[in-house]
């Protein structure tokens, strides 16, 4: 453990020294040290479970070290606390979203400042729409949290520390579902930030994005420092290496192919809703063939959630759609029987819909994997269970003590990656994705992506709904994107470009007459 001299605290913002943290069966920090300068931007680095969201909880006053010493501007400082750590001038935007469904955006912000700073609503709303729309992330005060978009909710997590006197910004994977654009946007407001003499750590598996934002980058093994470097002094490549070592790929392409027969087809689905700030469908019509991926893009709250909800059964469509297997008609079906007609399912919200937090990987697995001979004569059978869920765990490398950990004990990238692996293992005849990677690292997206195009080959019909273009030319062989509940054209991925995808995403749908659509008057 390293010893700092009263000269290198007092040069420092931030310094931890020996930071250790011990779960049962893991030991997610291991004697960390580590130095933070005002007005500098850290990325701090590592596979799924390396210790990196511990750590920045531990900074935050979330979780308390077992051991090792925190200064802050100089003084030993115990964080007892989120609210003294706020006190101190420390802002921390979580991966897992901290909001209450059932407030508004203005009440949920107020519950994360301290009362003089929040007494005034009136005042705090009007300060929200203009931090909001300075940095091109716009709210509405008064809409329910309920009604907003993963991306949405994001943009409140941001602008809750924006809208705060901060010294310190701790950013969890803050761009996992932002567009390109909104993400430039962010970073420019980092730039300005770190300008003004705010240090920011931030957390993202993104490692374009650490190359273009930060200055300095440390490296998290097994809960240990492994390395450091400069990003914008190292290529690519060798960033990835120094977090998933030289033994795993780090990046791959994937050959296009047409499909064949169509499978999944949805017909002229119109989705109406009844809430306000909602997005109602318009005369959805794409279809998915036998062995390819279909890709749709666009900027959250597009409508993307309702899709989902329709395609999933969770909502039911107005009278003029339809939703089509080949030998089916699944329209007016819930979800338990488009399951049982070999639809799988992976929606946006992990810690919502994807996973009940509070119950076991084993109980996760049987909650939509209960058609792969768990149940006989409505009684489970524990054997089949335990060996579901081993292979999940096995084959896609969760990171976990067993089956019986709590799902809201993993990491967001863990999590993620049971969730995709409960899918896939089911060998579905229909996938149907939101955000796949969602969080996790490098090594793992690869794997998921991997996964995706051995189930394409082996005749799935595959939907992927992302707002991560490059992710969606990876893997995708056709391309779309939905604008306020429209559909744009969909081409083979090889036949559009970034640029034109990004048109689509915009609302401009026409190359000739390049004119948005009229959702937008």
């Amino acid at each position: 453990m390293a010893t700092h001299t009263s000269e290198d605290v007092n040069e420092y913002r931030l310094v931890l020294e020996g930071i250790t943290k011990q779960y049962p069966g893991c030991l997610a920090n291991d004697h960390i040290d580590f130095k933070v300068k005002a007005g500098t931007i850290y990325a701090v680095l590592g596979e799924n479970g390396a210790g990196k969201s511990t750590l920045m909880k531990i900074i935050y006053g979330v979780v308390k070290p077992d051991s090792g010493r925190i200064f802050w501007e100089g003084k030993e400082t115990v964080i007892t606390e989120p609210v003294h750590a706020r006190n101190l001038g420390i802002g921390m935007v979580f991966q897992h979203f901290s909001l209450f469904e059932t407030l508004t955006v203005l009440e949920n912000i107020a519950l994360g400042m301290n009362k003089d700073d929040a007494k005034d609503l009136d005042a705090l709303a009007k300060k929200i729409v203009e931090v909001s729309n300075r940095y091109g992330m716009a709210l509405e005060p008064d809409r329910p949290v309920h009604t907003l978009s993963t991306g949405e909710r994001q943009r409140v997590e941001i602008v809750r520390c924006l809208i705060q006197d901060i010294k310190l910004l701790i950013l969890d994977e803050p761009t996992s579902v932002l567009t390109p654009q909104e993400v430039d946007t962010l970073f420019t407001t980092l730039h300005q930030l770190a300008a003004e003499g705010t240090s920011i750590m931030f957390i993202s598996h993104k490692l374009k994005e650490v190359q273009a934002l930060c200055d300095f980058a440390t490296v998290l093994r097994a809960g240990r420092v492994s390395g450091s470097c400069r990003p914008k002094e190292e290529s690519i490549t060798n960033m990835a290496k120094l977090m998933v070592g030289d033994e795993t790929p780090v990046s791959h392409d994937y050959q296009k192919v047409v499909g064949g027969d169509d499978f999944l087809r949805v017909v002229d689905v119109c989705l109406s809703t009844d809430n306000p700030f909602g997005v109602i469908l318009k005369n959805i019509d794409f279809t998915v063939k036998q062995g390819e991926i279909l890709g749709i893009a666009g900027v959250a709250g597009n409508g993307q959630s309702e899709l989902l909800a329709a395609l999933s059964g969770e909502s039911i469509l107005d009278e003029s759609g339809k939703i089509l297997f080949p030998e089916t008609d699944l329209s007016e079906q819930g979800p338990h029987i488009r399951r049982e007609a070999g639809m799988a399912f992976v929606p946006e919200d992990r810690l919502g819909q994807g996973a009940v937090p509070d119950m076991s990987l084993s109980d996760n697995g049987l909650l939509t994997g209960f058609f792969q001979g768990m149940v006989k004569k409505g009684l489970l059978l524990p054997k089949p269970i335990r060996a579901f869920t081993r292979n999940i765990i096995k084959k896609y490398n969760v990171k976990c003590i067993d089956g019986n950990c709590m799902a809201k004990s993993l990491s967001g990238g863990n999590l993620q990656k049971f969730i995709i692996g409960r899918e896939i293992l089911q060998q579905p005849r229909c996938l149907i994705a939101a955000h796949p990677t969602w969080g996790v690292d490098i090594g793992a997206a690869i794997s998921i992506h991997k996964a995706l195009i051995t189930l394409r080959d082996r005749g799935t019909a595959i939907l992927i709904i992302s707002e991560d273009i490059d992710e969606l030319f990876t893997i995708s062989d056709r391309m779309c994107a939905l604008f306020h509940g429209q559909l744009s054209p969909i081409k083979p991925t090889a036949d559009t470009t970034i640029e034109e995808v990004g048109r689509w995403m915009a609302g401009v749908f026409s190359d000739e007459e390049h004119h948005q659509v009229e959702t937008l008057s």
